[in-house]
């Protein structure tokens, strides 16, 4: 790929080489918190600095449950990966992970994957709300003038068809 258009119109030419580049210049040295197999909150911490916003009374509710979250980080590999072979994702200890920061008032997919996406990078990724469902979000996302550059149309969100009710023929 040797150009890629960004929202607005925006071109970037060689991506591959500006996103190394950009890493070069900006290396991650941040630290993982309080390591990766345990979880306070210097990791809350760490995912507000990335945007998460969680609020103090938020911090204080996901920590009253951080034996369950380090339970089930203990049973996750550091290494383990969403690029795995199915059978070898650990789907029930991610499923108890998850779950640990369950029915938590204000807490939801975003804080929860910000807060422990440097625990297992390579498994949870960190989601946002524009990532999760981009049918509802899609608007706040198109700019209000008519771009001089199109959305392509493989560009479009995949679920604005798949959301569409289905038409059947009667039965007959």
């Amino acid at each position: 790929m040797s150009t890629i258009i960004l929202r607005g119109g925006v071109e970037v030419g060689n991506p591959l080489e500006v996103a190394l580049e950009f890493l070069a210049a900006y290396p991650d040295r941040e630290t993982h918190g309080s390591g990766l197999a345990s979880f306070d909150e210097s990791d809350l911490r760490l995912a507000n600095r990335g945007g998460a916003r969680i609020s103090a009374a938020e911090i204080a509710a996901i920590l009253e449950r951080r034996g369950e979250i380090e339970r089930a980080l203990s049973k996750i590999r550091i290494e383990a990966s969403l690029a795995d072979a199915t059978r070898s994702i650990p789907w029930i200890p991610l499923t108890q992970l998850f779950h640990a920061f369950a029915d938590i008032r204000g807490v939801g997919f975003s804080k929860m994957t910000k807060a422990l996406h440097r625990k297992r990078p390579a498994l949870i990724p960190m989601l946002d709300g524009p990532a999760r469902d981009p049918a509802r979000t899609r608007e706040s996302h198109v700019p209000t003038h008519r771009s001089a550059n199109p959305r392509p149309p493989h560009l479009v969100p995949v679920s604005r068809h798949l959301n569409r009710p289905a038409r059947h023929p009667p039965p007959g």
